[in-house]
Parts: C-alpha cells; structure tokens; sequence
C-alpha cells in the first residue's frame, strides 16, 4: 500500500504562515482539534515546517518565550521531515519508527500533498485484522 492511499490530504490540513504568532498557531490547533500544524513556505524554493505541541512547549519552557512575540517561524522543526507519496507505507512506518517520528509530510516537487501520522498506519493496521 502506498502513502497516498493512507496520508490524510492536503484540502484537510491546516497550513499557517510562518509570521503568525505562536498564539494564533494555537488557536488553529484548538479550533481545529489537531496537534500539529504545517508552516507554509516562504518562497516556492524553500521548505514546509511543521509546528506540534511539543516544539511550543520547548520554546515556552526553554526561553521562557511570549507566545505573542515569538513567530511560528521561530519554533517550527524546518524543513519538516517528508516522504513520496508513492513511497509504500511500510518504509514511511520503518523511518517513523526509527527516527521517533510521528509525523510525515508528504510532498512530492517540494509540494505538499498531505501527512502521514502513526495514527494514519495504525487505523489501516487495525482494518486489516478485522
């Protein structure tokens, strides 16, 4: 099976500007229930990022950072970890795995097309031993 068949696509993901506030990056991950959000790029050569609770928390504790003054840009893991979307699942499972990552985002041509998340495989592992 490959990532395009199991990644959620991209008209479902929530893409911020990079110069949004740390503020405003939380506001979109509670208004929208999710625990991550993909930073846009800033030019068509350059890299996505991604934003996660986890990366808010280090900027916080770590600086003692004001989510109103610290841009999104400023804490965002770029460029984010990716793989094809013709890519078979089980090597994006293998790379996750390894690298604790629990988080893909899938491009191809520097374009995204979606995420892949652990969540993602394990719904389509669980499916398949019904």
């Amino acid at each position: 099976m490959l990532v395009e068949n199991v990644m959620t696509p991209k008209n479902k993901l929530i893409i911020i500007s990079p110069m949004a506030t740390v503020r405003e990056a939380l506001n979109m991950m509670k208004e929208h229930k999710v625990r991550s959000v993909i930073v846009n790029k800033t030019k068509p050569d350059s890299a996505y990022g991604l934003v996660t609770f986890k990366n808010i928390l280090q900027s916080i504790v770590a600086e003692d950072g004001d989510i109103d003054l610290l841009n999104v840009y400023d804490i965002a893991a770029t460029p984010a970890v990716s793989v094809s979307s013709k890519l078979n699942v089980k090597y994006a499972a293998k790379m996750m795995v390894k690298s604790s990552i629990k988080r893909l985002l899938v491009l191809d041509n520097n374009e995204l097309y979606g995420i892949l998340t652990m969540s993602d495989i394990i719904i389509i592992l669980m499916d398949s031993v019904e």
